[in-house]
């Protein structure tokens, strides 16, 4: 079965600690994580579709006017989300991502994948790019990870076992040890 019938293309944005982790317990994303450099980058490469779940946030000026479908366990297929307004929140179970889709309104084009865990982990096998950045000084054990296997498992041995490859690496902010990856992956088949 094909994930998304109409080309789409999807891409990831995520920040990680050294050890692969990217939010608290509660799934909030903590604020040493949080770098101005890389809140730049995200927010100006989220221009269509944003998909998430229900502790990944975006707090920028132009959120509210992004179309936005949220994960959720809550509702049978999908509802319009109360704690967002103008989003859709969607239980993959209940029906298809390309129906959750429609139903957002979205034109057709890229869809931004900002997570938590589980909404990363459904994406894993449809990236066409997952930018991700890493905080190298920075320590999180025990906290929400990118991936289910991290910390088995790091969050670029993942990517690479589902065929994707690295860009160059990017400084985005040498003091504070941020690097950025984009892991690309092979064109897809005409």
């Amino acid at each position: 079965m094909s994930f998304i019938s109409r080309p789409r293309r999807i891409e990831g944005y995520a920040i990680v600690s050294e050890d692969g982790m990217r939010a608290n317990a509660a799934g909030v994303v903590l604020t040493c994580l949080i770098v101005e450099v890389d809140q730049r980058f995200f927010e100006h490469g989220l221009n269509g579709l944003v998909v998430r779940g229900r502790h990944s946030h975006e707090r920028h000026l132009r959120s509210h006017l992004r179309h936005r479908l949220i994960l959720t366990r809550h509702v049978v297929a999908t509802a319009a989300d109360p704690l967002d307004g103008g989003a859709l929140s969607w239980n993959p179970a209940g029906e298809s991502f390309e129906q959750a889709v429609d139903r957002t309104g979205a034109p057709d084009g890229s869809v931004g994948v900002i997570g938590g865990t589980d909404v990363f982990e459904m994406f894993l096998d449809h990236y066409d790019m997952l930018y991700l950045s890493r905080a190298r000084d920075v320590q999180l054990p025990g906290r929400r990870p990118i991936f289910f296997e991290v910390p088995a498992r790091m969050p670029e041995d993942m990517l690479a076992r589902h065929r994707p490859h690295p860009t160059q690496l990017q400084a985005l902010d040498p003091a504070k040890g941020l690097e950025l990856v984009g892991w690309e992956r092979s064109p897809r088949p005409a």
